[in-house]
């Protein structure tokens, strides 16, 4: 498939990573090297141990070999079977929910999709676009190869980078250390009001997505988002389901993403979250991603995640786990009552130091039950 991977050349700068600073005639050299150096084991390459920096020179290795390479948590790798022939990426889902599940994408799953994220994105062979978590969370994955694809610098170093990837909580804390910054590339969890104040100086895109079928919608802020235009979506039983060209290996044409959304006539998205995060409060649906993004505009909240627990009477009831900013919980609670129902209003508060989150940045609702229940 040639050499898609590398979209830069001669002296520009390619990756400045933990040290490692490499131009494109350089990386270039490193990929070949790397091939001539390691023979691929019987999944092909394995990236997952490597730091970041060898781990983008093996990527491109796989890639420009055409041959598989593993992208996973090496302290949670998933049982793995067989995979297709045609599988470039061997990657996983981000646990939010309970153990990874193994994926499988071939490279045009993803590379196909690069020309209209770089529409989306506006990001220039000029820029320096910071990675902010590990390549194992597809999301970093993806902003890292659609990078090198564009010619442009992967870099982690806040100070001098004008694009960032980050999940909102990471953007909140990032932006006063990032101060060439112009673009913000938000997902994994809706943007809430926090961070997009702490990012109202920037260009701030939004999208909307899943390991499993890569990008679906996506919105400059304010706008709403909007299905990509290769993407086609419908709503059944609630659920969001997708039929896309970006969709991993093996997924049914119509993939079921299992987040509750809704979908206007114009491709206009609106995801209230997961549908396993519906807590049933005496019969009444309360969405926890919903309860959360009011929950984290109260100032003083640094972080804040609901879990339904076992109620005799009403079936559920809302508990939430609360890192605090300078706050008392007392304050939030009353705070929280002007801006609830009576049916989402969490019955129990926890204060937390941390909240618990994936590689990726979502909160772990796994964890955060063992913890909570």
């Amino acid at each position: 498939m040639g050499s898609p991977e590398l979209g830069g050349s001669g002296a520009a700068p390619a990756l400045d990573l933990a040290g490692v600073t490499l131009t494109y005639r350089e990386l270039d050299r490193a990929v070949d090297g790397w091939i001539d150096r390691y023979e691929p084991g019987p999944r092909g390459y394995d990236a997952s141990t490597l730091p970041v920096a060898d781990a983008l020179i093996c990527i491109c290795a796989a890639a420009r070999r055409g041959i598989p390479v593993a992208v996973e948590d090496p302290a949670a790798r998933p049982k793995r079977g067989e995979w297709p022939a045609e599988a470039f990426l061997l990657v996983a889902t981000s646990g939010s929910t309970g153990r990874p599940r193994p994926l499988a994408r071939t490279a045009a799953s993803w590379y196909d999709s690069f020309p209209v994220f770089t529409d989306l994105t506006g990001v220039t062979p000029r820029d320096r676009v910071l990675i902010t978590g590990p390549l194992h969370a597809t999301m970093h994955l993806f902003g890292a190869l659609h990078a090198l694809w564009r010619g442009a610098c992967v870099t982690d170093d806040p100070a001098r980078a004008t694009v960032v990837h980050a999940v909102p909580s990471v953007l909140r804390e990032l932006v006063s250390r990032a101060p060439r910054l112009r673009t913000a590339i938000v997902a994994g969890i809706a943007a809430d009001p926090g961070a997009l104040a702490a990012a109202r100086h920037l260009r701030v895109i939004e999208y909307y997505g899943a390991s499993e079928v890569s990008l679906v919608a996506a919105r400059e802020v304010p706008a709403p988002l909007r299905l990509l235009p290769a993407v086609q979506a419908r709503i059944r039983d609630g659920l969001l389901h997708v039929r896309s060209p970006y969709t991993v290996l093996g997924a049914p044409d119509w993939f079921c993403v299992g987040d509750l959304a809704e979908l206007g006539a114009d491709g206009e998205l609106r995801v209230h979250g997961r549908g396993e995060a519906v807590i049933n409060v005496g019969g009444t649906s309360v969405v926890a991603e919903d309860v959360e993004r009011v929950l984290g505009a109260i100032d003083g909240v640094a972080v804040a995640a609901v879990i339904g627990s076992p109620h005799a009477v009403l079936g559920e009831t809302v508990t939430a786990a609360v890192q605090l900013d300078g706050a008392e919980i007392g304050e939030i609670r009353r705070r929280a009552r002007g801006l609830l129902s009576k049916e989402a209003m969490p019955r129990r508060w926890v204060p937390v130091p941390e909240m618990p989150t994936t590689a990726a940045g979502k909160i772990a609702r796994g964890r955060l039950k063992d913890l909570l229940v």
